[in-house]
């Protein structure tokens, strides 16, 4: 499980609203050991105030999901994360973050991410695949 998310381009984060619904973004992230960090860069927003931010600073309980669809389903795999998250507005866990991602994806070491990092703590790995 650990090497599928690890090379994963992308996965879903769910977090939960103030009225106990839950709210589901694509996201790019890197991970560490039972660490996982993503940041808000400089694709365009909709507001500076983002509703994922704002979520985990009120219920830090967030859920990960890392999958692959592929026609040949003997090649399809999910796995889901579970865990508490945190905001880093600056400082060393931000700039560390930031340096994961950009360690992952090179458009982050062209345009590193200016906004808060996303830090979260891992309690759960569960997934699936095909028995190979």
């Amino acid at each position: 499980m650990r090497r599928l998310v690890s090379k994963a381009r992308v996965g879903r984060l769910a977090t939960i609203d103030p009225d106990g619904r839950p709210n589901v973004v694509p996201f790019v992230y890197a991970v560490e050991g039972d660490l996982l960090f993503s940041a808000v860069d400089r694709k365009p927003k909709t507001s500076e105030r983002l509703r994922r931010l704002e979520n985990i600073r009120a219920r830090p309980d967030v859920t990960v999901l890392v999958d692959r669809y592929d026609e040949d389903w003997d090649r399809i795999w999910w796995v889901r994360l579970r865990g508490r998250a945190r905001v880093a507005e600056g400082g060393l866990e931000r700039d560390g973050a930031v340096g994961m991602l950009a360690e992952k994806y090179p458009q982050y070491r062209a345009e590193p991410p200016r906004g808060p990092a996303i830090l979260v703590d891992i309690s759960e790995w569960k997934g699936w695949a095909p028995i190979q």
